[in-house]
């Protein structure tokens, strides 16, 4: 990956909806040039996806909430075995095995407190692998970025 790469990532990071035209004039290259490059840092898998990034208040997903979650049973079926209920929950957004203390670490966005208490009540407080969660309700953003640094 050179700068031009880099720069071209950088653009996408930011603003994914560039024509490719747009991002092309910005690195000082040909349209076609500019589009070969994209799709060679999609074909080697840098790109991952292109995705819209909503507005959590105005889809109706105001509450943010951090999840630690400590197992009673350690192992990986039994770390797979809650992820999998996990990943089905329309709330969790990103959910994470971790080491340390915690097992793991799910992010929530909740449309309200009753979601909240349903999603506590299938994942928490009916699984009899859970031996305690943790859950921090986020008050304020200082920084909420997708973009990796390169």
């Amino acid at each position: 990956m050179d700068r031009i790469d880099r720069k071209l990532l950088n653009l996408m990071q930011r603003d994914a909806s560039r024509t490719n035209a747009d991002m092309a004039d910005e690195v000082g290259l040909s349209p076609s040039s500019c589009l070969r490059r994209i799709r060679k840092l999609r074909g080697q898998g840098i790109i991952d996806r292109v995705v819209a990034i909503l507005n959590p208040a105005r889809s109706g997903r105001v509450i943010k909430a951090l999840v630690t979650v400590e197992l009673k049973l350690h192992g990986e079926q039994h770390m797979r075995k809650f992820l999998d209920l996990a990943v089905e929950e329309e709330a969790v957004s990103q959910a994470y095995a971790v080491t340390g203390e915690t097992d793991v670490v799910l992010v929530l966005r909740l449309r309200d407190m009753e979601e909240y208490d349903a999603l506590c009540d299938r994942l928490f407080r009916d699984q009899t692998n859970i031996a305690r969660f943790f859950t921090m309700m986020v008050i304020r953003t200082a920084k909420d970025e997708t973009a990796i640094a390169l």
